[in-house]
Parts: structure tokens; C-alpha cells; sequence
């Protein structure tokens, strides 16, 4: 989505930046974003928020082994491949 109409500015190329550690002041340099007419710029600050790297993000735990515990999709024995003869 469009976020600052006045450069058209989209919220995944903010989010872009803000992933690769740029704050909004960088993001603003850098974009223009918030410059003109300053109407999206809570927007874009709450995109930026949102992918910061000091932001809360969900904690997702790799297995160890990725072999232990059940399978997620196992196949069924009637779709496996036999061997090419």
C-alpha cells in the first residue's frame, strides 16, 4: 500500500529499509518519506516500528534434530515412489 502519497512511497519499501537496520530518520533521508506534506508520517513510523529490529518479533524454536518428534505431512504409502528399475 501506498504510504506517502506526495513521493508514492510504499509501506514494503519502508519495511525493506527498516528490516536492513535503518531507524526512521535514516528511512526519511534516504526515501524522502514524510517530507512534503508530513501526512503519512505516523504511518510510516508505525511500518518502521513494526519491522524494527528491536521490535518484538514471534521466538521460533528450531529443532535440534529434525528428525525427533512426528512428521508434520508424512506421505502416504500409496504416493511414495518405488525405486527405477
Amino acid at each position: 500500500m501506498i504510504v506517502c502519497v506526495c513521493r508514492r512511497i510504499s509501506d514494503r519499501e519502508i519495511a525493506r529499509h527498516a528490516r536492513a537496520g535503518l531507524g526512521f530518520d535514516e528511512i526519511q533521508f534516504e526515501l524522502g518519506v514524510a517530507t512534503q506534506c508530513g501526512q503519512c508520517e505516523g504511518c510510516a513510523r508505525d511500518v518502521v516500528a513494526q519491522c524494527s529490529g528491536t521490535c518484538p518479533t514471534a521466538n521460533i524454536k528450531l529443532a535440534t534434530n529434525p528428525l525427533e518428534g512426528s512428521p508434520w505431512n508424512p506421505p502416504s504409502p500409496s504416493l511414495q515412489l518405488s525405486p527405477a528399475a
